[in-house]
């Protein structure tokens, strides 16, 4: 993907819209753009700086989009590692079922 496309995604990353895959690629791709820290950062101001202003609240909005990108890739960790559990229940599974079915036949 190139810059644009992930600009693109900028508004459901904000609105918190994004599935386990994209969220990755997306973080991944922060972490090695500035041009596409800089937008981020720009459109987060932007949309929540105007609701927040509305709503009358104090705000620190560039903490809260750091937080936000921490929690993006503490999720991503926590999703990969359940995966990985998963999978290795999976094979658990699979060796027991190949051992009874071994034995059944012996």
């Amino acid at each position: 993907m190139d810059c644009k496309e992930f600009e693109r995604m900028i508004p459901d990353y904000i609105a918190g819209r994004m599935d386990h895959q994209s969220l990755k690629k997306f973080s991944e791709h922060m972490e090695n753009c500035r041009d596409c820290q800089e937008e981020l950062t720009i459109q987060f101001l932007v949309t929540e700086g105007v609701s927040r202003l509305e709503d009358g609240s104090v705000f620190d909005l560039q903490g809260e989009l750091d937080e936000r990108l921490k929690a993006g890739k503490k999720k991503i960790r926590r999703y990969d590692r359940f995966l990985k559990a998963g999978l290795a229940l999976e094979a658990a599974a699979a060796g027991c079922l190949a051992a009874a079915i071994l034995w059944f036949l012996i």
